[in-house]
């Protein structure tokens, strides 16, 4: 199933960003922001010992499906552990109305391009066609957060090179994968 895939994606990505968290503790200050071991003053917090803002990002994600998941069912409760997110969404919102379920796997497929970028493989809008000109050609433009469409006919009113957030290119997504799987189904 084609949900079932994107989902299953995002919530292997989500794992490895928890993992990070997990695997990679800091243990001295060279994982913090000062790396000088001259003498400086008291430090009214320490550091943490992890990377709070993977923490903050993994919460965050699991949280946006969970209150997707209540919106559609208040009575879900809550993913037993962060690498079931996807499928717990999945499970309470099968009987929802399409519209639901669609914005479901928009949540996952978008997640997974996030995840995916944020462990540093941006490569993932490549394959993506502009929503725009529709050709291939998408480049991840971190400073801006988007992809950008490299055809150089492909440009807005002020000549610059069209950009697309990942919401807009999981929806295209998504809206392209459940055209093919209702022209297949007939």
């Amino acid at each position: 199933m084609a949900n079932g895939d994107n989902e299953d994606n995002a919530a292997t990505l989500l794992w490895e960003l928890h993992e990070y968290i997990q695997e990679r503790r800091i243990s001295g200050p060279e994982g913090h922001s000062y790396i000088s071991s001259a003498p400086r003053g008291t430090v009214a917090h320490p550091g943490l010992p992890y990377d709070s803002a993977t923490d903050d990002y993994v919460r965050a994600s699991v949280q946006e499906v969970v209150e997707h998941t209540r919106s559609v069912n208040p009575d879900a409760g809550l993913p037993p552990r962060v690498q079931d997110t996807y499928a717990w969404m999945r499970e309470h919102t099968e009987h929802a109305p399409e519209e639901d379920q669609f914005r479901s796997e928009v949540i996952a497929y978008r997640q997974s391009l996030e995840h995916a970028i944020r462990i540093g493989d941006d490569k993932v809008v490549r394959p993506h066609r502009c929503p725009k000109c529709r050709t291939f050609g998408l480049m991840w433009m971190a400073a801006a957060s988007k992809a950008v469409c490299t055809n150089t006919d492909c440009s807005n009113r002020e000549g610059l090179s069209s950009r697309f957030t990942l919401a807009r290119l999981a929806h295209e997504h998504v809206t392209a994968r459940k055209k093919l799987r209702n022209v297949s189904a007939t």
